[in-house]
């Protein structure tokens, strides 16, 4: 894409897939991914969706050098069978894989993984869940950890994994907890952003930042959202379903994009989300606008950036154009 931010794509999610249509979606958003020069693919896990870590494994068979970012939940797996897949993968394929380590989920799923952990102490555990696989996969003394949600005594890990393709680590959260866990962890922080104008300009900051957004850039303005909207018609059903996906959250980015004080400006467009039809809020317009939108979001501090799932290979052309705007203009 462009050399000032990463770019990672959005693997297409498995339900209500076909099992050979959904083998032939990742494998092409994989491709069409490498080829736009993109950094990586995120893969999303959670209790309605096939494995992440298989969906890495068949990535990483049809790529050379695109990034699985692996969504990692606590609930799902020990630390240290985290540390062994990224080490194994490593082994078997010579290649990094990013983590993107999330502390929660959709209410009913944690419920009935008798997960009843408050919102906020699900950062606390995260801590100490990434700290145990951080600790693996560095390598040296054998890790001893004697934490308040897991304890682990001179644990090593085998296969050792190279320094040069330790994982870059990712946490998501818009809430302050979130934000917290990420800055002490010293990964990348991850959010569903609001509006572009809502954000100052980034004063000098160790911290990494990140968002999820879906872009819909054409030449010109009419021929973006005539995409947008066939693309994402209104939906009264998705609407209600949206309603009541909302009462059963305590995502502080689900109630706070889902209850906006007023309709926001574009290129900034809420309707896939509140019809239930994606989990991120859009960009739409023109390349200019677009990247106008974007340029204020890097001028902000954002670094890195996961788009929404690929429809078809061109989306990734309009869009590398939107972020070449962007960044031939960010004052550096």
């Amino acid at each position: 894409m462009v050399p000032s931010v990463a770019v990672f794509t959005t693997c297409p999610p498995s339900r209500g897939a076909s099992p050979a249509a959904y083998g032939a979606s990742v494998r092409d958003v994989g491709r069409w991914s490498e080829r736009a020069g993109c950094v990586g693919t995120l893969v999303y896990a959670d209790n309605g969706l096939v494995d992440p870590w298989l969906v890495a494994q068949l990535l990483m068979t049809v790529t050379e050098r695109l990034i699985p970012l692996i969504a990692v939940q606590p609930v799902y797996m020990h630390p240290y069978a985290v540390a062994k897949l990224v080490a194994s993968l490593a082994l078997l394929h010579g290649r990094r894989v990013d983590l993107n380590m999330v502390a929660g989920g959709f209410r009913n799923d944690l419920e009935a993984l008798a997960d009843s952990t408050p919102h906020d102490r699900r950062y606390d555990r995260l801590r100490e869940y990434t700290a145990i696989i951080a600790g693996l996969l560095r390598g040296g003394p054998p890790v001893t950890l004697a934490g308040e949600f897991y304890r682990v005594t001179r644990l090593s890990l085998i296969p050792e994994l190279p320094a040069a393709l330790f994982p870059t680590l990712f946490v998501s959260g818009s809430s302050e907890a979130g934000r917290a866990a990420a800055r002490l962890l010293g990964a990348t922080s991850v959010e569903y952003p609001a509006p572009a104008a809502a954000y100052e300009p980034a004063v000098a900051s160790p911290e990494a930042r990140g968002i999820r957004v879906g872009i819909i850039a054409r030449d010109d303005e009419e021929t973006a959202w005539q995409v947008a909207r066939a693309r994402f018609p209104e939906d009264r059903r998705g609407r209600i379903a949206h309603t009541l996906a909302m009462k059963v959250s305590d995502s502080n980015w689900h109630r706070r994009l889902s209850d906006p004080a007023s309709p926001p400006p574009r290129p900034y467009w809420m309707e896939p989300f509140l019809n239930y039809q994606t989990f991120c809020p859009y960009l739409v317009g023109s390349y200019a606008s677009v990247g106008d939108e974007l340029r204020r979001y890097v001028e902000a501090g954002v670094q890195s950036f996961i788009v929404d799932v690929p429809r078809e290979e061109d989306d990734l052309g309009h869009t590398a154009q939107a972020f070449e705007h962007a960044v031939a203009v960010v004052p550096w």
